[in-house]
């Protein structure tokens, strides 16, 4: 049994300045965006799309920023309308209140599908390459987030059996019970596992969104899973057939990926670049 480390969440103060670790983790994720999605510009179909039409590092800040407010505005949201509409609609004005945390990966995912969708109209760019470019870069932000619970003592896991070698005791749960550390297994399972995963699968011509597709059905697998050892939201606790709120926003997640995957499957070819720099 291991003992939760008091880890300050500051990592650097300065006067009045300070710079906690979780915001750290966060600049390490956007930093691992632009890093892989520099090598994605070499994968096809964007490596050979010339003229207008082709990939440049604008359209990676470009879409690195709005992506950005996506995750804060849906995560926000998608808290707010998930998890706990009663308390935010008798209290309206604390949706604002970011600083006192709530966020929902789920509604950052539909924030980013929003924003990027705007990336794609207003630079002419098909939405599905643009999120088919996107979906091998997100896994690594992901586990960095994690690495930010831990450092937080948040969203700790469920009681495990005194026997587990890396049981933990997170104080921050009002008990000395051992807990399963689960937001390292979501860093694994979420933020390794996946990425390699859908790396490798993204390296070779895929179908228009089936590359999108793969990521919303891992995702969705690796978080349901992870959900088990994740201790459920106190305020919600487990809900119908045992399982949690996550789990249950996963479940139209993978469903809505692998009809994706076999809608992509019937409909084109893998994507492939014409001599004018359009995608066929």
């Amino acid at each position: 049994m291991l003992q939760y480390p008091k880890i300050d969440p500051v990592a650097l103060q300065i006067g009045p300045i300070a710079v906690h670790w979780y915001g750290l983790t966060y600049l390490a994720a956007f930093g691992l965006f632009m890093l892989l999605a520099h090598w994605r510009l070499k994968h096809e179909p964007f490596a050979s799309v010339q003229g207008a039409a082709a990939w440049t590092r604008r359209d990676i800040e470009d879409m690195l920023f709005l992506g950005v407010m996506g995750v804060i505005i849906g995560g926000r949201l998608g808290y707010v309308l998930f998890y706990k509409p009663g308390h935010y609609l008798q209290n309206p004005a604390e949706i604002f209140a970011i600083w006192k945390g709530g966020m929902s990966f789920h509604g950052g995912m539909l924030g980013v599908i929003a924003s990027q969708y705007w990336f794609a109209r207003s630079r002419g760019k098909p939405f599905l390459q643009v999120m088919d470019f996107v979906a091998p870069c997100i896994p690594t932000g992901l586990g960095a987030g994690r690495i930010g619970n831990f450092i937080n003592g948040e969203l700790w896991g469920r009681p495990a059996d005194a026997t587990l070698p890396w049981g933990m005791v997170f104080p921050q749960s009002g008990s000395l019970q051992p807990r399963h550390p689960s937001q390292i297994y979501q860093f694994l399972l979420e933020g390794i596992v996946l990425f390699v995963l859908l790396w490798l699968y993204a390296r070779h011509p895929r179908k228009p969104a089936q590359v999108s597709a793969a990521f919303l059905v891992g995702y969705g697998i690796v978080r349901f899973i992870a959900e088990y050892f994740r201790e459920p939201d106190a305020h919600l606790g487990l809900l119908a057939l045992g399982m949690s709120m996550g789990q249950w926003l996963c479940v139209p997640m993978v469903v809505g990926g692998v009809g994706l995957w076999l809608w992509a499957e019937r409909r084109g070819t893998p994507q492939a670049t014409t001599g004018n720099g359009k995608t066929a």
